[in-house]
């Protein structure tokens, strides 16, 4: 089996074994109609099943032709235009040939002795983020596999830095004392963060966000003064820019001040609106971002790039030394004092993709530029979208855009049972899914069932919103009219 090796004597099998691989995965998005086949569980699940695995096929051609069946032809398509549901963006044709390369070479990012080159590319591309985001010279940060990590890493910095010269610091008993406070549309990796770093069960303050889904700072205020007065200690502030649900961006710098003012870590999660770091016209949108202690970036979220690309950044690299463990077998600490640069000082994660090289692809064929005006797209996408729904009377939309997501609901003229019209659009969305026809969210708003655009396609249009609009009254209408015949 050493002919399935990749080396320098099987160099002409990868290249045809590849270059099948891609014709057929060219040939499926050329001739690809629809996001998504409706295909059910039940239906897919006895092929994948059947399969046995101690059995090889011995061939590529076989094994490629049996994941036609199995994977291309019913997978969901999020280059498809409307393919509307979650952060999931079509990606750009640099960062893909760089994950060809990256995947074939196999570098591990963990130690330069594994990567060199690899090492400076994703330093140098750290280095380009903090110079966007405006973190000053101080600043560092390590890519990870996505906004949970980068969440979980920034918060594991927060609550080590709320430690240092603490009267009476006990651990891990003082942990109850520690307090994050977040919006109450923050992601859950906040909740979860918590929970794995041992922190208490209310250690998650939730503060109210307005009309506008961004975080009420009056509130904020209020609960950091009541946490001071509490003997408790405020660890960390995440403010959001994009929410998942919304796209709403908190203010700040409002939330900058009153952490400075009482001494509580600032970690922005812009997993999402890290896009607007590449915008022309949208850059003003997160200012007050460069004053954080800790900023989260999904570059396969905004940036059109593939899954994983991601990165935490923090302000102070001293900071990360709360995540640094050193090992004779890898990464002694004679290598720090000869400046060997190992990312694994900085990392979560020992073994780990050189995914940076997909972002240094995409930069070096596009430019920074060439992604912000894609991204810009899909903002004035949205902000249209949001004239379509404002003005349909069938629909009801929760609030304005920032970034590109669009929260709504069906409402139909005769019926007034919100419980009712919860089932019409739940209703909607997964006849929608079924048909694959197009492929959207659903979220609670105020405890209600909502439907959600998640535009990040550049391709697609109002005319293809406002078809996917008349799908889901379509469906959400046949609901209701079977439900009367099913009371009748």
């Amino acid at each position: 089996m050493r002919s399935h090796l990749l080396n320098d004597t099987t160099a002409e099998q990868y290249r045809s074994s590849v270059t099948e691989g891609i014709e057929r995965v060219a040939a499926k998005l050329a001739t690809t109609n629809r996001p998504f086949t409706g295909v059910t569980v039940d239906a897919l699940a006895p092929s994948i099943d059947r399969i046995d695995l101690d059995r090889p096929l011995l061939d590529t051609t076989a094994a490629l032709d049996e994941l036609e069946e199995l994977y291309l032809r019913d997978a969901i398509y999020f280059h498809h235009p409307r393919y509307l549901a979650h952060l999931n963006c079509p990606v750009v044709i640099p960062a893909v040939v760089g994950e060809a390369v990256l995947s074939a070479v196999n570098s591990s990012l963990d130690t330069w002795d594994q990567s060199a080159g690899g090492t400076l590319i994703e330093r140098r591309l750290i280095d380009w983020t903090t110079e966007r985001i405006g973190l000053g010279p101080a600043a560092d940060g390590v890519f990870t596999s996505g906004g949970t990590q980068s969440n979980l890493q920034a918060l594991l910095l927060a609550r080590e830095e709320a430690k240092p010269g603490r009267a009476g610091w006990e651990e891990p008993a003082s942990y109850a004392k520690l307090r994050l406070f977040a919006s109450e549309v923050s992601h859950f990796s906040v909740k979860k963060s918590a929970k794995l770093l041992g922190l208490s069960e209310d250690s998650v303050v939730s503060i109210p966000v307005g009309h506008d889904k961004r975080l009420q700072t009056v509130a904020l205020a209020h609960e950091l003064e009541r946490c001071r007065r509490d003997g408790l200690i405020p660890m960390a502030v995440v403010a959001t820019a994009g929410s998942t649900d919304f796209g709403s961006i908190d203010p700040l710098p409002e939330i900058a001040e009153l952490c400075e003012q009482f001494g509580a870590w600032l970690h922005v999660d812009a997993a999402y609106g890290c896009g607007l770091l590449t915008s022309r016209r949208n850059r003003h949108l997160i200012d007050g971002i460069e004053r954080a202690d800790s900023v989260t970036v999904d570059y396969h979220k905004s940036f059109f790039q593939p899954v994983s690309s991601s990165a935490v950044l923090v302000r102070d690299a001293a900071t990360l030394r709360h995540a640094t463990y050193h090992a004779e077998y890898l990464n002694p600490r004679r290598m720090a004092q000869e400046r060997i640069p190992n990312q694994v000082d900085k990392s979560l994660q020992t073994t780990r993709r050189f995914d940076a090289l997909k972002l240094w692809m995409t930069l070096r064929v596009m430019g920074a530029d060439g992604i912000g005006e894609l991204f810009d797209e899909v903002c004035e996408l949205a902000a249209d979208g949001w004239k379509l729904l404002a003005a349909d009377p069938r629909f009801d939309v929760v609030v304005q855009p920032s970034l590109s997501t669009l929260v709504f609901r069906y409402i139909p003229a005769a019926v007034t049972d919100p419980a009712e019209i919860d089932r019409a659009n739940l209703y909607a969305r997964k006849a929608l899914f079924a048909s694959g026809d197009a492929v959207v969210a659903g979220t609670k708003v105020g405890g209600r069932h909502y439907l959600k655009f998640t535009l990040l396609n550049p391709e697609t249009t109002t005319d293809d919103i406002a078809a996917v609009l008349d799908l889901i009254a379509g469906h959400a209408e046949q609901y209701l009219g079977e439900s009367l015949d099913r009371a009748s």
